[in-house]
């Protein structure tokens, strides 16, 4: 719970506070009177009477009443500490500096426990304990630096590491980003990143809440309660950038299916985040990027000019862009030819505008107004603009304000001269501006930034057979479902698949050989990799080869019979399901057969899909134009395909027992989908 205490304290008492500000309780206290924290503030050392100015007394029982207690204690005296403070001094916010918790072992985390206990029975909030802080408005308590610019508007931030935020604050600030309410949970004791991220939901109004949210996360406790925040945020309005550690899957579990080997937790954060609208980021440099682009007006389209006086930049940039899936629109005619009258000679106009190392602010302001008002066919301009230390740029730099102020196009500038430049980037940043460095980084970043849509509407599922499907998981055992049962689930949920049969005798596989009708395919029923042991026979055609066939792959280690099939023909499709511990189950779909396991060019999404995540998950593979038919090969119905993804996940739905699931291949056409081969692996 997050309290008024803990965000607006009228009193705040340092608990092991120090006149050596090379301790946390110095130094977090030398940040709190340095930045002219406006109430009441108390000091608790027994071997000082004053610390730093601030009268000192002995023990927390010698304090009046108090809202927030920062304490930088050893661990063993915290617990104690906040007993006193919570009973007997209505102190409702604390905020524990201290190591030697949870992160020591079992002890320490029965410790941990114990304080978040005493919290929780006054109703407290805890941040902690091994964190460096919080900033708000009205106090900087935290014992690391730098101290960002307060700014009601600025990024809200909430991390669980220490050592992240501070070493992000020295990327973001002389970025020119500002910052409103910063959070450091350290063990999230009682108050973790999501508990933040639901006050942020919570609490939010559109006239004085923050719209920039970034995150730095080292696990998703709830992805359910992130992912209902999270869409929550974004559908008002916010934008939300985070760094979720942990994004490979080394040491994966080893696994039956393709689903096991290509789903996982990374897989799964990053459907929860695509599902809730929110920007992955895997480096500090990405996330205070990705800041940076919130912070300025949203692209309509995707369509750039890049600007800038410097030819090799440009051509970089142009690249990153074009790879991404941005367009760098190509200038000519009347308009090019016009705009290069105002330009030196030797400037191009084709886009990249490249006005020369000569190139004035004058020149930069008429190519900027020539975007605004003449290149329908560009929505916004990255201006690269340096110096070679020849010369100031001042007048350039104030030229690129004036224009970010009034053109409705957004403009992103990369202002790479840092050190030559550092007094005209310094007041590019006092005129409000945020700037970037490295314009390969931008165009990647703000290209993933282009590509995130918003979050989807709650998706509507078909409707299937549900007491048949529940009839059928709460008969069977635990494991591997038999082919017939898997069909009869595809059967109830609408998934069309193919006419099929399980046989054990010779005589059986020569009737059901009628009943379905040649030309056959024969699968050994029981090893769960069939074609990796020979397992699987196609274009059968006659009874002689049925009976020899049948013999063959029965003598196959761990068959318990065949499956026989009608031959489809069509483009492999493969799909699957699998279920995550604690955010439910993926959905996966790519190219099938021996596709999935080469390329692995797959999409996921977590349960439940609606109609429109499914077509983005389409467009998301690489092979999407082979699905669309390329070449003069006829495609696949798409619509058909997304119909499939809906019940497959009105099937998980109504089946959550389904821990794992392989539908390889699916045969399809611009007129059917079959199911032709899948498994399915229950767990009660």
């Amino acid at each position: 719970m997050i309290t008024p205490a803990l965000l607006n304290p009228n009193s705040i008492v340092i608990v092991g506070a120090s006149n050596d500000t090379s301790k946390p309780g110095g130094k977090v206290l030398q940040n709190i009177i340095a930045n002219q924290y406006a109430g009441s503030l108390f000091a608790v050392n027994p071997k000082e009477q004053a610390v730093q100015g601030i009268p000192c007394v002995a023990s927390v029982s010698e304090l009046p009443q108090v809202d927030l207690a920062i304490i930088a204690v050893a661990a063993s005296f915290v617990e104690t500490t906040m007993m006193v403070l919570a009973t007997e001094k209505n102190c409702k916010a604390f905020i524990v500096l201290s190591a030697g918790f949870s992160e020591t072992g079992e002890a320490g985390k029965a410790l941990e426990q114990r304080c978040a206990d005493i919290a929780n029975s006054v109703g407290a909030s805890f941040i902690g304990p091994n964190c460096i802080g919080v900033i708000t408005g009205t106090y900087k308590g935290v014992f690391a630096g730098p101290i960002p610019e307060y700014d009601p508007m600025g990024c809200d931030c909430v991390t669980a590491s220490g050592a992240t935020m501070v070493y992000l604050l020295e990327l973001a600030i002389p970025r020119g980003l500002k910052f409103r309410n910063i959070f450091s949970v350290g063990n999230s004791a009682q108050i973790g990143v999501e508990d933040v991220l639901a006050y942020w939901d919570e609490t939010f109004d559109p006239a004085t809440s923050s719209k920039i949210k970034l995150l730095y996360m080292e696990q998703i406790t709830d992805p359910k309660r992130f992912l209902k925040h999270a869409q929550s945020l974004t559908r008002k309005g916010c934008r939300i950038a985070a760094i979720k550690a942990g994004s490979t899957d080394a040491g994966s579990r080893a696994v039956s299916s393709h689903t096991g080997a290509l789903a996982g937790s990374n897989s799964a954060v990053n459907a929860l985040f695509r599902k809730a609208g929110v920007i992955r980021c895997y480096s500090r440099v990405e996330l205070v990027y990705v800041a940076a682009i919130f912070t300025i007006p949203r692209l309509k389209g995707n369509r750039l000019a890049v600007i800038t006086h410097a030819g090799g930049p440009g051509v970089l940039l142009t690249d990153v862009l074009t790879k991404n899936g941005m367009q760098v629109p190509h200038i000519t005619g009347a308009k090019a030819e016009a705009l290069l009258t105002h330009l030196h000679p030797g400037s191009s106009v084709a886009n990249p505008i490249d006005f020369l190392a000569t190139g004035t602010a004058q020149q930069l302001g008429i190519i900027l107004d020539f975007v605004e008002k003449e290149l329908e066919e560009v929505d916004g301009s990255v201006v690269v603009f340096g110096t070679t230390g020849m010369w100031k740029v001042d007048d350039v730099y104030e030229v690129l304000h004036q224009k970010i102020q009034s053109c409705q196009k957004p403009i992103f500038p990369i202002l790479p001269s840092v050190v030559q430049a550092a007094a005209e980037v310094s007041r590019f940043h006092e005129m409000g501006n945020i700037n970037f460095v490295d314009e390969v980084s931008f165009g990647y970043v703000l290209s993933r930034v282009s590509r995130t849509p918003q979050p989807y509407t709650d998706p509507v599922l078909p409707i299937i057979d549900t007491a048949k499907v529940r009839a059928i998981i709460n008969n069977a055992t635990e494991g591997y479902l038999a082919a017939d049962k898997v069909f009869e689930l595809f059967d109830a949920a609408g998934i069309k698949r193919t006419q099929q049969a399980t046989v054990t005798t010779q005589e059986t596989a020569l009737q059901q050989a009628a009943t379905i009708g040649f030309p056959l395919v024969m699968k050994v029923s029981g090893p769960v990799h069939k074609s990796d042991i020979g397992g699987v026979v196609l274009n059968i055609r006659d009874n002689e080869t049925v009976v020899s066939t049948f013999n063959a792959l029965m003598q196959l280690e761990g068959a318990d019979g065949v499956i026989l099939q009608q031959q489809l023909s069509g483009t492999e499709i493969y799909m699957g399901a699998k279920a995550e511990e604690s955010f439910g189950h993926q959905v996966l779909v790519g190219l099938g057969g021996i596709f999935v396991e080469v390329f692995k060019d797959v999409s996921s999404g977590l349960v439940p899909i609606g109609r429109e995540e499914a077509q983005s998950m389409l467009k998301r593979l690489k092979s999407y134009p082979i699905i669309q038919g390329v070449r003069g090969k006829e495609g696949i119905n798409e619509r058909l395909i997304i119909d499939t993804l809906l019940k497959l996940c009105a099937l998980i739905t109504a089946a959550p027992e389904i821990i794992e699931m392989d539908i390889n291949p699916l045969l399809g056409n611009s007129h059917q989908l079959v199911a032709v081969d899948a498994r399915i692996c229950i767990a009660k």
